[in-house]
């Protein structure tokens, strides 16, 4: 304790000592200087004024930005509106096209199948034609074989059988019938 006890009465005796003028030390100097000072800020270059014009400036510019970054976000929130309705009518467009597609698809497959049928329909009556003629063709190719066979053989028997002179006597008998008639 005796330690800081010495450094006050070393302070005090110290304040003593300072040199004044006009009964004023520097630090009452300092004190009065700066006085002087904002004294003459505050009535002789009327500092308040221009501060408060420039913080009035200031808050004219945040006001100024902040009116913009309003109209900025309201032109945002309109974009994103339209972007949303844009998207929706997209999602309802491309639901429409799918089901379009899809009944143009149906109809494309019962079409193909009509079409299909009728094709086979088609190939099975040319098949039956066809069979039909290839039929008709081999029955007239063998009536005409038989037809000659038929010929040929009748030619033999009527040779071997008939001669001039059976020919003449049938030939009579010919006659004779139709005179009587």
């Amino acid at each position: 304790m005796s330690l800081l006890l010495l450094a006050a009465q070393a302070a005090a005796h110290a304040q003593e000592h300072e040199p004044t003028l006009l009964g004023l030390n520097a630090e009452d100097y300092v004190y009065v200087g700066i006085t002087i000072f904002l004294l003459l800020a505050i009535f002789v270059m009327k500092a308040p004024g221009k501060i408060t014009d420039v913080l009035d400036a200031q808050i004219a510019e945040t006001r100024k930005n902040l009116d913009e970054a309003a109209g900025i976000r309201a032109e945002a929130e309109a974009l994103l509106a339209d972007a949303r309705r844009k998207h929706e009518e997209s999602g309802k467009e491309a639901a429409g096209l799918l089901q379009h597609a899809r009944h143009e698809a149906e109809t494309l497959v019962a079409k193909a199948e009509a079409d299909t049928t009728a094709l086979i329909a088609r190939r099975e009556k040319m098949a039956q034609d066809k069979i039909g003629a290839a039929e008709r063709a081999a029955i007239e190719q063998l009536r005409g074989k038989t037809a000659e066979a038929a010929a040929t053989a009748a030619r033999g028997l009527i040779a071997e059988n008939y001669t001039a002179a059976a020919d003449k006597a049938q030939v009579n008998t010919v006659i004779a019938e139709i005179a009587r008639h």
